[in-house]
């Protein structure tokens, strides 16, 4: 049984020494621009501070600015090698797959990484300027929001990975109905679990108050929604589910 795995441990092997390897080089790249990064990554915070918030970004500790930049950098470098990533995880499942499902790869790659980085961007120009501003809101004419530039990177980096992540369910959907896995029968008898799968990550990632969670989780759920419409056009099994005996067994692919 080993024997037989071996071959894909070494293939997966070799994809995640690519992926690593890909991701460190810009890594190294980006950590020699972390300032224009984290001007970036701070405006959101400073757009609120200059509003209604009273507060500053503060380093409490020696070593919190640079373990901040090196932070910025990594989400930087993980944003820019999106295509490849996708590239070697699409080179590790082909081998499974029939020569037909393999002529997706192009479209795999670039709706993959498009979806991250529209997921990236949503949540930074929608979501975030409004969560920030509400959480530093809350109190303020009470206490001053000194907010340390470790807490506010994490929380950061959280909720733009979170969203780019989140944005890749339609691409999923649309591979696992191309291969027959799923149908949108099925994302619609799981949908009631998916919804509280969704409000456990938003519970998760974002700070405990409803408002948070809530501006996270109803985009997830709409994305769902998105992925059934997507299940439905993409699996020819579901269209002919009205005429299909569904408790005969399948047959198998020729």
């Amino acid at each position: 049984m080993f024997e037989d795995l071996k071959p894909h441990l070494q293939d997966l092997r070799k994809r995640l020494m690519i992926s690593c390897s890909a991701v460190i080089a810009s890594f190294i790249v980006c950590f020699a621009f972390w300032k224009p990064i984290f001007v970036f990554i701070e405006a959101p915070i400073k757009m609120a501070f200059n509003s209604q918030v009273q507060g500053t970004l503060m380093q409490l500790t020696p070593l919190e600015g640079i373990f901040s930049a090196m932070s910025v950098a990594l989400l930087a470098a993980i944003t820019i090698t999106t295509p490849i990533l996708f590239w070697q995880i699409w080179l590790f499942v082909a081998p499974g797959l029939y020569k037909n499902e393999k002529k997706i790869i192009l479209p795999f790659v670039f709706f993959g990484s498009t979806m991250f980085a529209l997921g990236a961007l949503f949540a930074y120009y929608i979501i975030f300027p409004f969560m920030i501003k509400y959480i530093l809101m809350f109190g303020n004419d009470m206490f001053e929001a000194n907010i340390s530039i470790e807490s506010y990177v994490s929380f950061f980096i959280r909720v733009i990975l979170g969203f780019g992540i989140s944005f890749e369910l339609p691409v999923l959907a649309y591979f696992l109905a191309k291969v027959g896995l799923i149908t949108d029968k099925t994302l619609k008898g799981f949908f009631k679990y998916a919804v509280v799968i969704i409000f456990i990550i938003a519970a998760i990632i974002t700070p405990p108050d409803p408002f948070s969670q809530l501006l996270m989780a109803i985009p997830l759920v709409g994305l769902y929604g998105f992925a059934i419409v997507i299940a439905h056009f993409v699996n020819p099994a579901s269209k002919d589910s009205d005429t299909t005996d569904t408790t005969a067994p399948l047959s198998p692919k020729k």
